[in-house]
């Protein structure tokens, strides 16, 4: 199965659709490449999860800065290196430093890891829904396909959704 995995041929990936799935990250580790605004909205619910997260980043955003300061993440206040992903389930890459960007991607292909990228949908493994709660039940929103996605079309049906 190894052997298959390593040479699938991933030329066509983007027209494929994306096969939706929940992950359960309580005490795995994440990394969250990149302290901005994405970040910021992003890190919450990762949070929520009970994942184990490092954020690496020279700089947060003030709300950022505070989930560090609470103990909520761990912040490595530094630039991506090659080795960050290391045993790592999922990678949130969100910097606004494509070089670093294209490095984390790579490493996660490597790695097998799962990673969204806020800055190049197509080069990602996975992607974040448009998410939204009613009661106990989580609603989430994907655009399947790389091709035309807008992210604001997927959180104005999750508003319609939850919303009723």
């Amino acid at each position: 199965m190894a052997e298959h995995a390593d040479h699938a041929d991933r030329s066509g990936h983007a027209d494929h659709p994306a096969y939706p799935v929940g992950l359960r990250l309580h005490g795995r580790r994440v990394v969250v490449i990149g302290g901005g605004q994405v970040a910021q909205r992003r890190l919450p619910q990762l949070i929520a999860t009970g994942a184990v997260i490092t954020l690496i980043s020279p700089s947060a955003t003030p709300s950022v800065e505070a989930m560090a300061d609470a103990g909520e993440i761990r912040w490595e206040r530094r630039r991506y290196q090659d080795g960050d992903l290391a045993d790592t389930w999922y990678a949130l890459v969100a910097s606004s430093d494509t070089p670093a960007n294209d490095a984390a991607s790579a490493e996660a292909e490597r790695t097998r890891t799962w990673c969204v990228r806020s800055d190049d949908a197509e080069a990602a493994t996975a992607w974040t829904p448009a998410t939204g709660r009613i009661e106990n039940i989580t609603v989430a929103v994907l655009n399947t396909t790389p091709r035309g996605r807008d992210p604001r079309h997927s959180a104005a049906l999750r508003d319609a959704i939850v919303e009723g």
